[in-house]
């Protein structure tokens, strides 16, 4: 069949651009006209929420088309802000998909007729299994409205298609009103940025969060380090074997006494003519930036660029004064800190 499709000219700039921007007009007043809606189904849908999740039970996402990818997007909003969610297709529900939900779980049906076969078929099968049905749809009168424990009306007045058919705003304000459900089960459970980290264990976030310092120190034969009665040359021999830039040094009882840096280096050798009889306690820094190893990564971080020592590093001290490692600006960049 020959296409009927009659394509504008692309010159047309002016028509373009209008249409985007009463297409952005337009859902961003169906997500407005939410605000008003917001209320007692609102806060009925919230506390369901809320209590199923914290007796163990999951909150199941399902909507079909459009509606499915929006509730994807809803589930994974749920599951990464610390409420248990997932998504599951209505299609493969009717095929055995049904038996992950329990009655101790709740859904989240999304469906803007509220007449979508897909969903209509499986309320049966929910409603005898008692699993409370949380319905987000456009009609108050349609089957899924009727079935549901909680309606959400996400009814809009039109849709940013130029034909008002393809969904647009109603999945707008579909995606909105999920998010709003998100943040407020997010603030009811106290949710903070470590425990959002604990959930993006792999994002830039969560290594700032949960990498600590005795995550990326050098420790062990890799760090640098003389007694405070060696000669200065044993502790140059020392900075040049690990490549550190300074070298710590200790007491006799392993206890930090000071550090010796490149920088230090350069200021004795422009005071002295002779470093034959020199000990390293003799030029050392005995007031060196410490840290401990159970601090996060990020804090070393900032006290490397709040003190300047990039290019030396910080060590690494434990409860009982004792040199344990340290934190150079290259361990922390290939960690991904910083």
């Amino acid at each position: 069949m020959p296409s009927v499709l009659q394509p504008r000219a692309l010159t047309d700039t002016v028509r373009t651009l209008d249409l985007a921007r009463e297409t952005l007009a337009i859902e961003a007043d169906a997500v407005r006209a939410l605000m008003d809606k917001l209320g007692d189904a609102f806060l009925a849908a919230h506390r369901l929420m809320f209590e199923v999740t914290e007796k163990k039970g999951r909150v199941v996402v399902t909507g079909m088309g459009k509606s499915g990818h929006i509730g994807g997007k809803i589930a994974s909003t749920l599951a990464s802000t610390g409420t248990p969610a997932f998504f599951m297709h209505p299609g493969e529900a009717s095929h055995g998909d049904l038996g992950m939900i329990t009655a101790d779980d709740v859904v989240i049906a999304i469906s803007n007729s509220g007449e979508s076969d897909e969903i209509v078929k499986i309320l049966p099968q929910l409603k005898r299994r008692g699993t409370p049905i949380i319905a987000m749809t456009g009609r108050a009168e349609s089957t899924l409205a009727k079935a549901a424990t909680v309606f959400l009306d996400v009814a809009v007045e039109k849709e940013a298609c130029p034909l008002n058919l393809a969904p647009t705003a109603s999945t707008t304000a579909t995606l909105a009103l999920g998010d709003a459900l998100a943040v407020a089960l997010l603030d009811a459970r106290g949710f903070g940025e470590e425990d959002y980290a604990m959930h993006h264990p792999g994002g830039s976030l969560g290594r700032r969060l949960l990498m600590h310092v005795s995550d990326v120190m050098v420790s062990g034969d890799r760090l640098p380090r003389v007694t405070d009665d060696a000669p200065l040359a044993a502790a140059i021999m020392e900075m040049s074997k690990k490549g550190l830039g300074m070298t710590a040094v200790v007491d006799a009882r392993g206890k930090l006494a000071g550090v010796f840096t490149d920088g230090d280096l350069r200021r004795t050798l422009e005071t002295h003519d002779n470093l034959r009889d020199v000990r390293v306690a003799d030029v050392m820094n005995r007031t060196p930036k410490s840290i401990a190893p159970g601090k996060l990564a990020v804090e070393a971080a900032e006290m490397i660029e709040r003190h300047k020592i990039g290019g030396s590093g910080l060590l690494v001290v434990d409860a009982q004064g004792e040199l344990v490692g340290a934190v150079h600006v290259l361990e922390l960049m290939r960690a991904g800190v910083l």
